[in-house]
């Protein structure tokens, strides 16, 4: 291992096997990481039933403590890190699949796909174990590949295409929504609209098996998937012109985006922009490809679903504010601000 510069001038770590390490996507990792860390420390100690770092250390908890600890914070905390690790990462997969910087699971329909057959099961079978709806989130995610990979035709491979395709198919979905919502007896429609603004509320031990294999998926997906993101990064042409086969890759990156997606929102409801927004703010902490890009892009969303529902649990009004609308008045300005401060560091530049 040596300390060396890439072609960029930026500092690297290059190991004797080829991989290089670029110290400012280490040191954005690790902020990351303590900022997770911290804010996971203020969520479990936050609450109606107040648990101090003292008695965490010490163990002496009490059972009201222990109880909300084990059955209320913890399964909360860990969904939601899962649930935003996994949707940050589908959401940098789809930006370099279709080379769109505003790629989403929720803008292509994957998110959709999932939700119409959750629905459908909430509404018609409201008895069924709450083993099924991750079950149905997979078959609607994989229903609506199958019916994008038809309706593509020849064009797999065509980045634009499968954007364009994802947003009518999105379009269409999303009535079929607002109708299963409008017309429906008024108590289910109130349970699945709380559900569609997405939620912790319930989070449980169950739940959190349930998510644990499928965000475990992400781990071959960084070590085989990801290096092929970086070709892709530079184009289809480019990418062809090393030897990338598009029509079997590109199908490959998209199921594996469908199932971190549909395994997501089948856990805690559909939360939007958060597949936008969590890879362009940690690419403004550190501009990464590839692996480092995925890594840090799923950081970054589990630290702002962690932020926003400790907003969510903390927060001094009466009315509680669903996930997915904390998340969004959360992260929004931040989105904002990055945008601005990163033309004003390419108009400083030039």
């Amino acid at each position: 291992m040596r300390l060396t510069r890439a072609l960029d001038t930026r500092p690297v770590l290059r190991f004797e096997g080829g991989l290089d390490l670029r110290l400012g996507n280490l040191a954005a990792g690790f902020g990351l990481a303590l900022a997770i860390l911290a804010t996971a420390l203020w969520s479990i100690t936050s609450g109606n039933t107040p648990v101090g770092l003292s008695d965490l250390i010490s163990g002496e908890l009490s059972e009201e403590q222990r109880f909300a600890l084990m059955y209320g914070r913890l399964p909360r905390l860990l969904l939601g890190l899962m649930a935003g690790w996994c949707l940050a990462i589908a959401g940098a997969m789809l930006q370099s699949l279709t080379q769109n910087p505003l790629a989403d699971p929720g803008l292509l329909g994957l998110s959709q796909g999932s939700m119409i057959t959750i629905m459908v099961l909430l509404l018609f079978l409201p008895t069924a174990p709450a083993a099924l709806i991750p079950v149905a989130g997979l078959v609607g995610g994989l229903l609506l590949l199958v019916i994008l990979r038809l309706l593509l035709g020849g064009n797999v491979a065509d980045g634009l295409a499968i954007l364009l395709m994802g947003i009518a198919l999105d379009t269409v979905l999303s009535a079929i929504t607002a109708l299963l919502v409008l017309y429906t007896p008024t108590e289910i429609s109130m349970a699945v609209s709380t559900w569609l603004a997405g939620s912790l509320y319930l989070s449980n031990w169950p739940q959190v098996l349930g998510l644990s294999p499928w965000a475990a998926l992400s781990f071959p997906i960084l070590v085989f998937g990801a290096p092929i993101l970086r070709p892709l990064d530079l184009g289809d042409d480019r990418a062809t012109a090393i030897g990338l086969n598009l029509t079997r890759v590109k199908p490959v990156l998209l199921l594996a985006a469908v199932l971190l997606t549909s395994t997501a929102v089948s856990a805690v409801g559909p939360i939007v922009f958060l597949g936008v927004m969590a890879p362009h703010l940690a690419q403004f902490l550190s501009a990464a490809t590839g692996r480092a890009r995925l890594i840090l892009s799923g950081l970054m969303g589990g630290w702002l679903v962690l932020l926003a529902d400790l907003i969510v649990r903390t927060g001094a009004t009466e009315t509680t504010i669903p996930l997915g609308l904390a998340l969004t008045l959360l992260g929004v300005p931040l989105f904002v601000i990055t945008l601005r401060l990163r033309m004003l560091r390419i108009l400083l530049q030039s």
